[in-house]
Parts: C-alpha cells; sequence; structure tokens
C-alpha cells in the first residue's frame, strides 16, 4: 500500500505503487494487465543488511519526505537532488513519497523510473499515489508544491478558495497520519497563506514546523546585490526577505552584508537599492517569465533545497535566512496568527527561532505594514478555511493584483 510504515535497516526496502503486480520468485515483478508497464518499476526489493559495511555503518534511518505536485517541473529538479543526499546529507538515506493526481499518474511511473534508473544509493524507497492520506503516513518532511495555476480573468480571491480546498484537504492528511514533528514547507502559490490554511487544518503539528518558501527571493535579492557590488554570491549575507511572496515582498537592503560590511555601504547607492533593486525582486518572476516562456523551475527547486538545508545545518555564526513562518510571538510587532517572511536561524535540527534585533528604518517599516496589510487581508479572505468566521475578502481588483504572473 502507498504510504506503508518504511522499513528500518536491516530489512527488506521496497520501491511501490497504486498500481497491482503479479508476483514472481525473483526480485522483479510484471504487472499482470498494462502491457506497457516497464520492467522492474517499483518493484525493487533490496535487504539494506547486506549493504557494504563501509557504505551504510553511519546511515542514519531514512527520513520520508513526502512531495505533492511531484510530476511537475520543479520536482522534477528537486527530487534528483534529494535522491543524491545534496539535501539531507551524505549520511542520510531517503524515501520519497510522490503525491499526484489522476491525471499525473503516468507521469508520476515516470518519474519514478527516471530516479531508479539513476542509481542514487541514499534513494531506499519510492512510492507514489494520489491521495494524500496513504501518501503523507508517517512523513517527516511534506514538500507542498502542487497548486492550482491562476485562469484568465481570475481574482486573486478565487485563486485563493481555489487552492485553499486543496491544502484544507492536505492539512487533514497531515493531521491525521503524518508525523508530529513533520516539516512542512509550502511552494505552491499564494504559499503564505496556502500554509496558513495547511497550518490551520493540522492542529496536531507544532505552528513552528510550517514554512512558506522564500528562499528563492532570497537567492534573487543576494545575486543582484553581489552583481551590483562586482563580488561573488557567496560574500553576500545577512538578506532577509520580509512579508509575502508577492510584489510587495521587501528584499531588506539595510540589514544586508557584503564581505562583512554593510551593504549600503559597500554599494553606496540609495536611489539604485530603493528604486531599482527593490522592484527588481519584487517582480524578477514576471521578467524570467517574458525571457523564458515559463515560470521558474531549476532556481525554485535549488531555492527549496537550500531552504530544507538551512534548516538541517546550523546557520552560521552571525547569519540568518529567509523563511515565512508563523507570527504568533514575533519580535516585530507583526500581526499575529498570519504566515510573513522573516529572518530566522537553526541549530540544524529542523527548528528555527526568528532572529532578533534587526534595524527597521522608517523606509522598510513602511513597505513591512504594506506586505502585512495585504496578508491580513488574504487570511480574512480564507477565515472560512482556517475555522474563523466573520472574515471579509477585500482582495479584488487589479489594485489587489499582487501574485507574482505565471508563478506556481
Amino acid at each position: 500500500r502507498v504510504g506503508a510504515v518504511p522499513a528500518v535497516r536491516g530489512t527488506p526496502l521496497r520501491v511501490k505503487s497504486a498500481v497491482k503486480y503479479s508476483g514472481r520468485s525473483d526480485s522483479l515483478r510484471v504487472a499482470a494487465t498494462a502491457t506497457d508497464a516497464p520492467l522492474g518499476v517499483f518493484k525493487l526489493e533490496y535487504d539494506i543488511s547486506k549493504d557494504d559495511a563501509t557504505k551504510s555503518a553511519d546511515w542514519n534511518e531514512p527520513v520520508i519526505v513526502a512531495v505533492s505536485g511531484a510530476a511537475g517541473q520543479i520536482s522534477n529538479h528537486l527530487l534528483f537532488k534529494i535522491a543524491s543526499g545534496e539535501v539531507y546529507g551524505q549520511d542520510q538515506p531517503v524515501a520519497l513519497r510522490l503525491l499526484g493526481s489522476e491525471n499525473s499518474r503516468e507521469a508520476l511511473e515516470g518519474v519514478a523510473m527516471e530516479l531508479e534508473d539513476s542509481l542514487f544509493p541514499l534513494l531506499r524507497e519510492v512510492s507514489i499515489g494520489i491521495d494524500p492520506m496513504d501518501v503523507f503516513v508517517d512523513a517527516d518532511w511534506a514538500l507542498l508544491i502542487g497548486a492550482k495555476p491562476r485562469g484568465p480573468g481570475m481574482e486573486r480571491a478565487d485563486l485563493l478558495e481555489m487552492n485553499g480546498a486543496i491544502f484544507v484537504g492536505q492539512g487533514k492528511a497531515l493531521n491525521e497520519v503524518a508525523k508530529p514533528t513533520c516539516k512542512v514547507c509550502v511552494v505552491g502559490n499564494p504559499c503564505n497563506t496556502n500554509a496558513l490554511i495547511c497550518m490551520e487544518n493540522a492542529p496536531n503539528l507544532d505552528r513552528k514546523n510550517f514554512h512558506a518558501l522564500t528562499r528563492l527571493d532570497e537567492n534573487r535579492a543576494k545575486c543582484q546585490l553581489a552583481l551590483k557590488a562586482g563580488v561573488f554570491y557567496e560574500t553576500v549575507t545577512n538578506v532577509t526577505i520580509w512579508g509575502n511572496h508577492s510584489t510587495t515582498q521587501v528584499p531588506d537592503f539595510v540589514n544586508a552584508q557584503i564581505g562583512g560590511e554593510k551593504a549600503m555601504e559597500v554599494i553606496d547607492d540609495s536611489e539604485w537599492l530603493e528604486t531599482d533593486f527593490t522592484p527588481a525582486i519584487q517582480t524578477r518572476g514576471g521578467l524570467l517569465i517574458k525571457k523564458w516562456g515559463r515560470s521558474s523551475a531549476a532556481s525554485t527547486a535549488v531555492s527549496i533545497a537550500d531552504a530544507i538545508k538551512s534548516l538541517v545545518t546550523p546557520t552560521p555564526e552571525g547569519d540568518w535566512f529567509s523563511s515565512a513562518v508563523c507570527t504568533d510571538g514575533n519580535p516585530y510587532g507583526i500581526e499575529e496568527g498570519i504566515v510573513f517572511s522573516m529572518p530566522c536561524r537553526s541549530t540544524g535540527d529542523g527548528s528555527y527561532e526568528i532572529v532578533e534585533g534587526l534595524e527597521i528604518n522608517d523606509w522598510l517599516r513602511e513597505r513591512i505594514k504594506k506586505s502585512e496589510d495585504e496578508l491580513t487581508k488574504e487570511a480574512e479572505c480564507v477565515s472560512h478555511l482556517t475555522g474563523k468566521l466573520g472574515g471579509a475578502c477585500e482582495l479584488m481588483g487589479a489594485e489587489a493584483d499582487t501574485m507574482l504572473p505565471g508563478e506556481v
């Protein structure tokens, strides 16, 4: 059964799907019907106790990673990073649980075939399914990438409603069958409020377990600051994205550093920072679509990997990373009960703390407030999906259209 309790060290590990297969005496089993079923797919059986002791003696128990939208372009880049050990580490076996839809079932099988053919030693299990109640069983991580795209003429409020129903269901499934310690990263847009909906429907999980992805925005900001300063990316640190993953997001150059010095002193061009840099980051996704003809996929996958690595490895001393997290008890006076991007640091155990004491000047404060107001309005629009009554949706018309065009 898809989503069954995973095998542990010393017991057989299987690659499974929802398709039924007939038995054979060897480790490969071929589909009883479907004449085009690929030989061996989803049917690998292997006893990890036979592993070379020098290869697996220091391995951890497999981490179970559930991924929605697993047949999409972002996942097509991300899954191979995870399976290779790039994300969770070279001593961390992984079990991938891939969630799709009825329409993407065959594409999921294709994804699983490519994962198998890549011979990743750390990939101990692949499961596919279309029901989150199956796929999320005992998940340690849930990467919620899938969401419905915005259609022509669709109001933002309509998109919130349509995708909200998806994240209600996924939140309830996480609540019922995932581990209480499961970490959730929402990528499907509008990701901040989708994360809020998911969180409110999963009360068995700690609210601090939920994240919405703003790491791509942070990476874009680091790139532009580095290019302007004529330095390499790795010298840019302490970059924060405040607020919503929308055109109201606030890339923080006030607290950013380049080579250990304040970015504003290294660049010394406040007009460029305020009028060129800031809108460039806010609208980068739309510009990429114009150039590339589609929304970002590879760079989004890289940023998801970066976001996970920031939680499973200790944050370098004095630095931080951006993630949209629950605002309950935050030190910056942001409205509680929304999911808002802020500076975070981690000890590497999957948890985080919000970094306190950043300078918030008048320029930042005004723009942070605008993004906060937008997220508060979004929360009111979906109040019926989060168990709160009395909200009134005000996100209608062109003025409310702050979505990043075409991005998932």
